[in-house]
């Protein structure tokens, strides 16, 4: 244990500071002190110092307190930084939760500008919560019933049976084109099946932004990159459903090419809603998506935790 200590009028030889060590008892002394105040400074590695003063008066000796030291209050300094799969996990769960006027899924687009990247397996997990959400059978069921009172693929014929092969092409369009262009190929050539809100700028600039984002993604990289995977899922999505539309409806080639087409329009048109109207009808995520990014920012900061030994 080391002592200080330091004297108004000084030690006799002149010294106005001193240091000592106590023995194995903890005792001390300091010797040829001169009258008048003191302070002593007493300290032990691990442990809070102690401070105590006092007079000296000619021709005595002065003995202080016992002095008892209490451990130290150790402060650790942790960096917590969550990885990149846990902060697109945190997300992707906000997006789920994401509902047009509270009902119809909105899960795949993304308020937060810096959005984490997904991995394979979230993307065929948002692909899967998206295709089996009640809400998107009761659309197939709202368009299979509307195909069949227009008598749209004449050859399924009406009555249920009719009712249930339109419903069953619908599902399966939907099925393809969710999982192959929102799963499958984005796995593959490592882009971001979701469209990334722009809401800021001139309406021009957000207008062209949406329109553009229906050929055009961003990779897992970050980089913006042509939407190789939508445009390649409506293909495919096309290709498929020559197997099972009625055979004077299939038109090879052309029925692919159309269902291709139309399906870049969709993505455009969903786009420009997505940038100037959905927000303002999605209440989950005007109160809490649009400041993501702070909780995020929030979680990777410095947490100091104090601990006693």
């Amino acid at each position: 244990m080391r002592l200080t200590l330091e004297g108004q009028s000084s030690f006799e030889d002149g010294r106005t500071r001193g240091t000592v060590l106590t023995d194995d008892d903890g005792r001390f002394a300091f010797s040829n002190v001169s009258p008048g105040t003191f302070h002593l400074e007493v300290t032990f590695q691990g442990f809070a110092g102690q401070n105590t003063s006092g007079i000296i008066r000619s021709g005595e000796a002065c003995t202080v307190q016992q002095i008892a030291l209490t451990v130290a209050t150790a402060t650790t300094e942790l960096t917590v930084i969550p990885s990149r799969v846990e902060v697109a996990e945190d997300q992707i769960k906000d997006e789920e939760k994401q509902r047009v006027l509270g009902v119809f899924p909105n899960f795949y687009v993304t308020y937060v500008r810096d959005a984490a990247p997904l991995t394979s397996k979230q993307k065929f997990e948002l692909a899967w919560k998206s295709t089996v959400d009640p809400v998107n059978f009761a659309v197939t069921g709202a368009i299979a019933g509307f195909q069949q009172a227009q008598n749209d693929f004449a050859g399924y014929g009406q009555g249920a049976d009719g009712y249930a092969k339109r419903y069953g092409a619908s599902f399966g369009d939907s099925v393809t084109s969710t999982f192959i262009g929102g799963a499958v190929l984005p796995s593959l050539l490592k882009q971001d099946p979701r469209y990334f809100y722009k809401g800021g700028g001139s309406a021009r600039s957000r207008v062209l932004y949406a329109l553009v984002n229906a050929v055009i993604c961003k990779g897992d990289n970050g980089r913006w990159q042509p939407n190789y995977s939508s445009i390649l899922g409506n293909l495919a999505a096309g290709g498929i459903a020559n197997l099972y539309y009625p055979a004077k409806d299939r038109n090879g080639m052309g029925l692919t090419l159309e269902t291709t087409v139309i399906g870049i329009g969709a993505t455009a048109a969903t786009n420009l809603l997505q940038e100037f109207v959905i927000l303002r009808l999605t209440p989950s995520a005007s109160n809490h998506q649009l400041t993501k990014a702070q909780s995020v920012i929030a979680k990777m900061s410095s947490l100091l935790v104090h601990e006693g030994d």
